[in-house]
């Protein structure tokens, strides 16, 4: 029997665990924090669980365009925000999630054990736990490690009023005025939140707009309606340290200007947990960020240890990380496996509208890379929307110009991580824009738009409208 040890119980761990179990392993999963890892504790579901209590304000704020009047001024009145009861049920729902993916395991037959873990060359893991040492024989490897927040030296963050992600859900108050530094996927979502449960938020931007890796169309909707909400938002402003005084903090910016709140967030990245594992020693080669390579089979440069997660640096989202987990156990099992094919990833920003992507994006068409055929379609003229008063977004369609396969899509809409879905699927099947569109859809509903943007695509000579080089 195949003898295989993970280091970390997040999604590429606790996937990989039950691949390695199903295909006959005698798995161990060493994790120092909790099943589940980051992901579920501190980082994704804990932050979407935040971002869903914060949309139900926002549904409240917006009911007077249905002719359901809030009797105030500002939903503030009539609606208490309790953050520390917020709090305590994000953080009761992420460790019943935890609970959950352990039972699962045990009565999967993976072995738990509590713990730090750390390589001693490429066939041994030792584990400490308490002071006390367990060593483990491992045939195969996998180091699904994770990440932590990046700080700024000069901003240390104290889990009290300068926070990372992952202290947020220590707050007992509503901030009365809160400083996100960073407007990345994770400052942009918390950004969001935050400003849809009452908070004054302001958004400091080191780039021109919000969401600078994200598609830039999406990025200026979003952008849009952040301001129009209220928020104010600081471009071309880099913040270089973070400093408590009195009851609040001072943040300062990179051309001498100070920006005053009650708390600031953190939210400039993150730093692989690669350090202190024994990598270098056992053959396995990192990257100059100190993230771990890996190849598309999730093998690193040692071929009984494999990697999984965002200490790869391939690409930091849970679905991600439990592929790559479960291929490293296909492949180092003898199972029949296809490599990592990251055009067929879909991913979401939970911010209000939600952006959500798959395949080829706008940034490799403007540079040349592909030349495709595109069409952006607004939702605002989509019946279910009108009848739900949303008028913020659109769905973006890319097919190759020859064949018309649909090879990338952006939807900018509520609930666009549900949206994105049909798409992905095109994608990853090379479906035509006229297979997809002839696809029924309900009517009234959002996903007809997406199914429209596809059948416009289409002209009676066969071309692809709107070609784009």
């Amino acid at each position: 029997m195949t003898k295989v040890v993970i280091i970390g119980g997040g999604p590429g761990g606790y996937e990989a665990a039950l691949v390695g179990n199903q295909l006959g392993g005698e798995v161990t999963l060493i994790e120092r924090d909790g099943m589940g890892g980051a992901a579920v504790l501190s980082d994704c579901v804990p932050s979407k669980t935040l971002i869903a209590t914060a949309e139900v304000m926002v549904r409240i704020e917006t009911a007077d365009a249905l002719g359901l009047h809030v009797k105030a001024d500002d939903v503030s009145d009539v609606v208490d925000v309790d953050m520390a009861e917020v709090n305590r049920r994000v953080l009761d729902l992420a460790h019943a999630q935890s609970a959950d993916i352990e039972r699962r395991l045990t009565e999967d037959g993976v072995n738990l054990v509590a713990g730090a873990a750390r390589l001693d060359g490429p066939h041994r893991v030792i584990a400490t736990h308490d002071g006390r040492e367990t060593s483990f024989d491992a045939d195969v490897v996998l180091v699904a490690t994770g990440t932590t927040p990046r700080e700024l030296p000069d901003a240390p963050c104290d889990g009290e009023r300068i926070l990372n992600w992952k202290q947020v859900y220590n707050l007992i108050d509503l901030p009365e005025r809160l400083i996100v530094v960073g407007s990345g996927v994770t400052g942009a979502e918390f950004a969001s939140a935050y400003d849809a449960l009452g908070c004054d938020v302001v958004l400091v931007s080191s780039r021109d707009q919000v969401l600078p890796g994200e598609d830039q169309d999406a990025a200026a909707v979003l952008q849009q309606a952040f301001e129009r909400r209220g928020m104010t938002i600081m471009s071309r402003a880099r913040a270089v340290a973070a400093r408590r005084r009195g009851d609040g903090v001072v943040v300062t910016l990179a051309d001498g200007r100070e920006v005053e709140g009650s708390h600031c967030l953190m939210a400039v990245g993150a730093i692989p947990n690669s350090a202190g594992l024994g990598l270098e020693d056992a053959g396995v080669e990192l990257t100059a960020s100190g993230h771990i390579h890996v190849d598309r089979v999730s093998r690193t440069s040692n071929r009984d240890i494999y990697a999984a997660g965002d200490v790869t640096g391939v690409f930091a989202l849970a679905s991600v990380a439990a592929m790559q987990g479960r291929v490293a156990m296909w492949h180092s099992l003898g199972d029949a496996v296809k490599p990592l094919d990251l055009r067929s990833v879909s991913s979401n920003v939970f911010t209000t509208p939600e952006v959500a992507t798959v395949g080829i994006t706008q940034k490799e068409v403007d540079s040349g890379e592909v030349r495709v055929a595109s069409l952006l379609m607004p939702i605002a003229s989509n019946a279910r929307a009108k009848m739900m008063s949303f008028t913020d977004g659109f769905v973006k369609l890319f097919c190759l110009p020859t064949t018309g396969i649909i090879v990338g899509g952006v939807v900018v809409a509520p609930r666009a991580s549900e949206l994105i879905h049909s798409v992905s699927l095109a994608v990853a099947q090379r479906v035509t824009v006229d297979d997809f569109s002839h696809a029924f859809t309900v009517y009234p509903s959002m996903s007809g738009t997406v199914a429209e943007a596809a059948r416009r695509l289409h002209t009676r000579d066969g071309a692809w409208n709107t070609l784009t080089n």
